[in-house]
């Protein structure tokens, strides 16, 4: 787990070495165990290295390979890369080192570009090849790992944040009006390619991009689950499915703690978190350090689930760590997590992941967190209306149940210039749910939410707050084998039980009664959700700022009507409407854009 980043030419000149120094030190926090910098040609690479496989100085990056003449750099873990190396030993390949990252080096030389087939685990990485000059960079299937792109002629940065682009300067910082209507809409979810500023982008998950020495380039999309049932699982029953997805997910846990160093929990006390301690215990893990985090009540709203994470630790006698955090802290801690977001993120969570991974990181550098498991196992409560639906109405559905604003509703909230002339955000749902598989509209809605939303909301958020401490999430929901099964489930076993049925059946197997019943919860932090106090004071400092009425991206009424009565306005799906305004506007200065 790490931060890579570099550049690559394409008009004869050499790469800007100072700026990707500057790119590289601004992933100091990802990776704060080693840094490297390599160049050569019309290529330079630049990484920070987070200790957990290979703890020697072999496994420092940018990491060559002498035989192949091929240079890399690699932020991730490969889950499987034991079984790899042995297995490329055998076809006659030397190893230097004990890392993965010399894995993914000899791969790319054995198998080329269809190496990732091989790869299980999360990734992100960029590979030169000396002789030719060629650029590989390739994502994991889930998007786990990001890797954000800013091309200007001539051209090609990358790093693993969009701020360490910022860094290297350069940077077309003008808003993306698409982008913009996907963040108001979808929960400030931002499909890629896109991000909120025109001049950045990031690879698509599941991709592998080939660039050429004149810069012309091709992209490989190498992984995709149907969404349909299956013929090899037409046999299977209810029992059966449970059980399969319990074998499946126990192989997640297990691969997820290889390393050289302890591997924790992020315990919330739900079903998710709770079943991979209790999968660890059943691994014979003792010792196992445990942790999770609450807040200050406000508003009448509770903002912990103590009671439910400490049951779970005393069944399984894990080593527990438990945070509290004071509403006073959060206001304070607002800033350094916005600081920490590669794009502007909304949900309430963001501050408490930052905290709470603030003092895990002290204690372990990598745990295991429970992210994934709603989307792919259908646990939401919108998910039922959604099955009711005919297939072909999938896409206004969708939209209706969960986008937090229609077209026409943006139309009274952003200035003219910030706002496309059509409904960007309910074309991409028409488009994605129209590419063939997914049989039934909630195969379709979870296949949306999968592989986009997920991607680009939640498991992006925990990525961001937990590698600003140097700290390596892994996310056994989103082992690609467990998604492929998951998404051949018939829907009805994933509605069943209030959602997540089968995966119910499953925590009925291996833990407590009330772990499993219990009424689902949320990571709660009242006192953004409520607009307490300091943080409405940042909020209306950040909206009266002089950047934020040069840039105009909102109507002055609409801004002026939520700051009159904050804790009132709620967008459709009942988040905090002033709350996704101003968070915007405060990314963006807070990363200096102006």
């Amino acid at each position: 787990m790490c931060g890579l980043s570099g550049e690559i030419r394409f008009d004869g000149g050499p790469p800007d070495l100072a700026a990707v120094e500057r790119m590289t030190d601004r992933l100091a926090a990802r990776g704060p165990d080693g840094r490297g910098l390599w160049s050569q040609g019309a290529a330079a690479l630049g990484h920070r290295r987070l200790q957990i496989i290979d703890l020697s100085e072999s496994g420092s990056q940018p990491m060559a390979d002498p035989a192949g003449r091929v240079v890399g750099v690699f932020n991730g873990c490969v889950y499987n890369y034991q079984e790899l190396r042995k297995e490329l030993r055998g076809l006659g390949h030397h190893f230097f080192s004990g890392s993965d990252t010399e894995v993914v080096l000899k791969a790319y030389q054995q198998w080329g570009t269809a190496c990732v087939d091989r790869l299980y685990g999360m990734f992100a990485f960029v590979i030169v090849e000396q002789a030719t000059g060629r650029v590989v960079l390739g994502r994991d299937r889930l998007g786990i790992k990001p890797l954000y792109l800013a091309q200007t002629p001539g051209r090609l940065r990358f790093a693993s944040s969009l701020p360490a682009l910022l860094a290297g300067g350069g940077i077309d910082t003008s808003l993306d009006p698409v982008a913009v209507h996907q963040y108001m809409s979808w929960q400030a979810t931002v499909a890629a390619p896109r991000t909120v500023l025109a001049g950045v982008r990031k690879l698509p998950p599941a991709t592998v991009r080939v660039v050429e020495p004149d810069g012309r380039h091709r992209d490989i999309r190498y992984w995709q689950p149907s969404y349909t049932r299956r013929e090899e699982y037409a046999h299977l029953d209810a029992d059966d499915w449970r059980d399969a997805v319990l074998a499946a997910l126990r192989t997640a846990v297990r691969r997820r703690t290889v390393a050289d160093v302890p591997v924790g929990v992020l315990l919330s006390g739900g079903l998710d978190s709770s079943l991979i301690v209790a999968l660890l215990a059943d691994e014979g893990q003792s010792d196992l350090a445990t942790f999770s985090v609450g807040f200050e009540s406000e508003a009448g709203e509770e903002g912990d689930e103590f009671r439910y994470s400490d049951l779970v630790a005393r069944h399984f006698g894990t080593e527990h760590h438990q945070l509290m955090v004071p509403s006073d802290r959060v206001s304070t801690a607002l800033d350094a997590a916005i600081e920490a977001m590669s794009e502007p993120m909304t949900s309430h969570d963001v501050v408490a992941f930052h905290l709470l991974s603030e003092q895990v990181a002290k204690e372990v550098k990598v745990v295991q967190s429970g992210q994934g498991a709603d989307e792919v196992f259908a646990g939401y409560h919108w998910y039922p209306d959604l099955a009711a639906v005919p297939r072909q109405r999938a896409p206004e559905a969708y939209a209706e149940t969960y986008f937090d604003r229609s077209h026409a509703d943006l139309t009274r909230v952003l200035q003219p210039h910030a706002l496309p002339d059509h409904d960007v955000s309910g074309q991409f749902v028409r488009e994605h749910m129209g590419q063939p598989g997914a049989e039934t509209a909630l195969d379709a809605a979870l296949r949306l939410d999968t592989h986009v939303m997920l991607v680009d909301d939640p498991v992006k958020r925990v990525d961001n707050m937990t590698m600003d401490w140097g700290l390596e999430a892994r996310v056994p929901f989103l082992d690609h084998e467990l998604v492929e099964l998951a998404a051949a489930c018939p829907p009805e076993l994933k509605l069943a039980d209030g959602g997540k049925g089968v995966l119910k059946a499953v925590g009925r197997q291996v833990l407590p009664a009330e772990v499993v019943d219990r009424p689902k919860g949320y990571f709660p932090v009242p006192a953004v959700k409520h607009m307490a106090g300091p943080v409405l004071e940042r909020v209306r400092e950040a909206l009266s700022a002089p950047e934020a009425r040069s840039r105009g991206v909102f109507r002055e009424a609409y801004v002026d009507r939520l700051l009159s009565a904050p804790d009132e306005h709620r967008a459709r799906r009942g988040a905090n409407a002033l709350w996704q305004v101003a968070l915007l506007e405060i990314w963006l200065q807070t990363h200096g854009i102006r």
